[in-house]
């Protein structure tokens, strides 16, 4: 069985994850092993992030909603329970689209809650 020389095969995998590192400061993009090091760190923090994105955009559409109720009288907590009651089922990314782009929209409803 003849030899079978892997140069190539090694080389296309050391540059493809070279090209993957584009972009990186310093030596880690284009020593291989830095790059293999930084890119594994840049793989675990972007999974970790995706997931810590949704929390944030979260935690945006209550301080938004959070002032709006403010403005109108009201809590969050409050107003958030008295919809509960209501049975209105609108989710926090309406509710602070509501509060941003139709604030008069927004106070009616938090006037129709109250009562």
């Amino acid at each position: 069985m003849p030899r079978v020389k892997r140069g190539t095969t090694a080389h296309k995998r050391r540059k493809k994850t070279i090209k993957e590192a584009k972009g990186f400061r310093w030596g880690r993009k284009s020593k291989f092993k830095a790059a293999k090091e930084a890119l594994m760190k840049a793989w675990t923090y972007a999974y970790r992030d995706r997931r810590t994105k949704k929390r944030e955009i979260r935690r945006d559409w209550n301080t938004i909603i959070n002032a709006a109720c403010r403005e109108n009288g009201t809590t969050y907590s409050k107003f958030i329970s008295n919809l509960k009651k209501k049975n209105i089922l609108l989710d926090r990314k309406t509710l602070s689209n509501l509060a941003k782009d139709r604030p008069e929209t927004f106070s009616k409803l938090v006037k129709e809650v109250q009562n």
